[in-house]
């Protein structure tokens, strides 16, 4: 049995706001969590925070013209408002910017250092020499030799999802100066995960069995293919700094960085004892993350930890899948998510509908869909119809049979002994579903004590027998009044705000909830008063839903003061670059799919010169046929190049919205073949 429990959540990444797919993913399913220790009267602390550091932030910082500090203040405040907005119970919110994380993620690079833990290599690096720096993945750009798309990362290709790394790119440059980066020698320090292989494999593999069948599925995977060392350093001027001298210009990666930061917020909020929550087996350590954490946080950390030597493991990590929206994976880049704080002020005093509905449909051991139309169907046919509805009733026809007192015990029937006996049992199976993770079964079983309390109401029917024989109707009512108390202690971890209205309405306080008096039918004594009976959950009408989705259909993209950036304005160029290009009016002529590949099309076409080959990726945006006999234009003196063993001498050009659409340029009317466009 552990004396205390220390519950982590994902970092969020500071270069955006949060959506519904972080709040399903992790962040509900945490705070359920604590809240469900806190009504056991478990020592409990709940640690959050922003992950500040990285690549994203620094290039979203130099697209906005801005500093990475100011990047990353701006969504912290957002974030921490948002998730404080939406009830979730953080004992610290804190931030890796912070000097206590520089200081603790320092000190714990120099212990690993000192013990000999790392292992030093060189390697050799894209460098921009005009910006004189070295350049992560992200700052290089170049065709993807997969598809042909023109501004692949040095990191993946956005046009055909294909994995890639700088040296694949065909004609790289950096994105800072425009110029052929350079191969450098660099030194890095790496964190032999090899030598880490065995322990992992009898720690994960034979001794947590337990854990949900998609973390202990990748966790195997990825020690089935053989751990390697990874670097734990690298070439950049946002982050903590390497603590060494002669390292210069090297950060701590962010995957190294950002775990520790559960350790430094823990000490930001107990200065004094927070060895204690990381130090002593007898704290439980749970990890809430989404699945693409899940190798940082069941392989890399704990190999961290291990090489440390002070620290103690993981118990769980309870990783969900992803969220969907509207049957779409949700992209910030293209404004496709909802987004937690235009929710909090587009929907006020509807926090516990997205907090039900997103636990309802939770991801939690493969990918599941959010669409607004359930949204609506699970607040009116349960919130409302089910759980409102039986409060309401209990409430009400108290109010109107004795003037809202709490009514006695008038003798009990076979069945009112039923019902009685029923409520502890759920009360288990509750406790079983939460304490394994089951978020979604556990929100149903406590769900089906309120069907439980709509079903006696609805087979007594004190309403009928009200003028004939009120000592039945009192008992009735007192069941269902004691009914309505369990309700707002099973229920307090899922729908918190509806919770203290019911508390109100039953004029009870938070004492009166706590877990070890779930199950009595006691909570209320006879002629306790009650407050004034008021709806818990109202309708969501039609309108509200059409406002969301034609929203969400529009998929405009905000300015950089909301959620996602204006595409910037490209480097300036001379007159005389910009007449090298030989831009012409053509005709396609024929088309064709590239076989064994999802995105290409071998075009034909005529360009008033010659008949040539053009190997384009719209094939997501165009049929053969559709393209065929279309006017495009195209870019005819780009140097040929081999795209999938076929030689493509031009490119189309094409324009992209913000919801990523992509489609042709054409001429307004039919234009003569070679038409030059000037």
């Amino acid at each position: 049995m552990y004396k205390r429990y220390l519950i982590t959540s994902a970092l969020p990444y500071a270069n955006g706001p949060v959506h519904i797919g972080h709040l399903a993913g992790v962040y509900i399913p945490a705070d359920i969590y604590s809240r469900y220790l806190r009504l056991k009267g478990c020592e409990v602390v709940f640690i959050g925070g922003s992950d500040e550091h990285g690549v994203p932030i620094t290039i979203k910082a130099r697209r906005l013209g801005v500093s990475p500090q100011d990047v990353v203040d701006k969504y912290h405040n957002l974030m921490k408002d948002s998730f404080q907005r939406l009830g979730i119970t953080f004992d610290i919110y804190s931030r890796t910017t912070s000097a206590i994380h520089h200081e603790t993620a320092s000190a714990f690079f120099k212990k690993l250092y000192d013990d000999g833990k790392f292992i030093e290599q060189t390697s050799e690096q894209f460098y921009d020499d005009e910006a004189q720096q070295f350049l992560a993945d992200r700052y290089i750009v170049g065709v993807c030799p997969k598809c042909g798309f023109e501004r692949a990362y040095g990191d993946q290709c956005e046009s055909c999802g294909g994995a890639l790394s700088p040296n694949e790119l065909i004609n790289p440059k950096s994105t800072i100066s425009g110029s052929a980066p350079v191969l450098r020698e660099t030194l890095h320090w790496y964190l032999p995960l090899d030598r880490y292989q065995d322990f992992l494999e009898n720690w994960i593999l034979n001794g947590h069995r337990e854990w949900k069948t998609n973390v202990y599925g990748q966790c195997k995977s990825w020690l089935d293919q053989g751990l390697q060392p990874r670097a734990v350093s690298r070439d950049l001027f946002w982050g903590v700094p390497v603590p060494l001298e002669g390292a210069e210009g090297k950060v701590l990666y962010v995957w190294f960085d950002a775990p520790i930061g559960y350790i430094s917020n823990t000490k930001e909020l107990l200065p004094d004892t927070w060895e204690r929550w990381w130090k002593d087996p007898e704290t439980k350590l749970v990890h809430f993350i989404g699945k693409d954490n899940i190798v940082f946080h069941c392989i890399v950390f704990p190999a961290m930890l291990k090489a440390h030597g002070d620290f103690i493991l993981p118990d769980n990590v309870p990783a969900n899948e992803f969220l969907n929206l509207e049957g779409k994976k949700i992209s910030t880049t293209e404004n496709w998510a909802v987004w937690l704080h235009e929710y909090l002020d587009e929907l006020p005093g509807k926090e516990d509908v997205l907090r039900y509905v997103l636990c309802a449909n939770a991801p939690e051991t493969k990918d599941n869909d959010f669409t607004w139309k359930d949204f609506q169907t699970r607040n009116n046919s349960e919130l409302v119809a089910i759980l409102g509805n039986f409060v309401n009733r209990a409430m009400v026809l108290t109010q109107k049979y004795f003037s809202g007192k709490v009514p006695a015990i008038n003798g009990l029937t076979d069945y009112d002994r039923e019902v009685i006996a029923e409520i502890p049992v759920i009360g288990k199976e509750f406790e079983n579903s939460i304490e394994t993770f089951k978020f979604r079964e556990a929100l149903k079983k406590a769900m089906d004590l309120s069907r439980l309390g709509n079903k006696y109401l609805a087979d007594t029917e004190p309403w009928k027998i009200a003028g004939t024989d009120m000592n039945r109707v009192s008992t009735i009512l007192n069941i269902s009044l004691q009914i309505c108390a369990n309700l707002s202690i099973i229920l307090e971890p899922f729908l918190p705000f509806s919770m203290k209205k019911l508390r109100a309405m039953l004029n009870i306080d938070a004492v009166a909830t706590e877990w070890d008096k779930f199950g009595n039918v006691n909570l209320l004594a006879e002629g306790h008063q009650l407050a004034a009976p008021s709806l818990l959950f109202e309708k969501i009408g039609d309108e509200t839903i059409e406002t969301q989705i034609n929203k969400l259909e529009v998929t405009k993209r905000s300015n950089a003061s909301t959620v996602s950036d204006t595409v910037p304005q490209k480097e300036t160029v001379q007159f005389d670059d910009f007449e090298k290009t030989d831009i012409r009016i053509v005709t396609v002529v024929a088309a064709e799919r590239v076989p064994k590949t999802d995105k290409l099309l071998k075009l034909t076409v005529d360009t008033g010169i010659d008949t040539r080959t053009i190997v384009s990726g719209i094939a997501e945006y165009y049929k053969p046929e559709d393209i065929t006999g279309k006017q495009v234009c195209v870019l005819i003196n780009l140097a040929p190049r081999k795209i999938k063993g076929i030689e493509s001498q031009g490119m189309i050009l094409m324009a992209k919205d913000s919801s990523g659409k992509m489609c042709t340029l054409q001429p307004s009317e039919a234009m003569d073949n070679g038409s030059v466009i000037s």
